[in-house]
């Protein structure tokens, strides 16, 4: 009889947090919680709080491994717009599909609701540091990005998640296409990453 593998603490850490990750896309953040992600992954609820400490310390790290998994994709779609191997629309599509249809906007309004002022904090860190990470690689410089980056940035994430907490109704109410936003958030990369390619020259 094979016996089963014991999982190092990252792994388990990890498959319990793929675990929430489906929880929140298939029914929303109020159904990640220490039982039902135990469940999932078969751990008990002694195991978990070892790993998170509560209900809400899930919650969070979800939130951080959210922010990390869509950063480092978008990161390697702009590496790969440098040789055409990408559109601006598909950065700008991974940003608000993170928000909508992978749960991070509502995960944010959840834990916003319950209290946990901080819930946008990995999200802002990780998108941060993928900035940094590809300014440098750009322009090979040890210099922090520019404001112009940081303000086209802070303006997709707006946007993005707006548009998976309201789009749908605001865009009908002003009779616009319901990809309206995501429209300007790639007039705005493409903007961005003319400027840091000007730069680079």
């Amino acid at each position: 009889m094979a016996t089963r593998r014991r999982l190092s603490p990252e792994e388990s850490r990890a498959g319990a947090l793929e675990a929430a990750r489906n929880l929140l896309i298939e029914a929303g953040p109020q159904a990640v919680t220490l039982k039902a992600v135990g469940a999932r992954v078969g751990r008990t609820h002694a195991n978990l709080l070892h790993h998170f400490g509560s209900a809400a310390g899930l919650q969070h790290a979800l939130g951080v491994y959210l922010a990390e998994s869509v950063c480092d994709r978008i990161a390697a779609t702009i590496r790969a717009s440098r040789s055409g191997g990408a559109s601006p629309r598909m950065i700008v599509d991974q940003a608000f599909d993170a928000f909508d249809g992978e749960g991070g906007g509502a995960l944010v309004s959840w834990l916003l609701a319950t209290g946990q002022e901080d819930a946008l904090e990995p999200f802002a860190k990780a998108i941060h540091q993928m900035i940094e990470t590809v300014h440098k690689e750009e322009l090979g410089a040890d210099q922090p990005a520019d404001r112009d980056a940081l303000e086209s940035t802070l303006t997709v994430v707006l946007l993005a998640l707006g548009q998976s907490l309201i789009g749908g109704p605001l865009s009908s109410a002003l009779k616009l296409p319901s990809h309206t936003a995501r429209d300007i958030a790639e007039r705005f990369v493409d903007d961005s990453l003319e400027q840091i390619e000007q730069r680079g020259a």
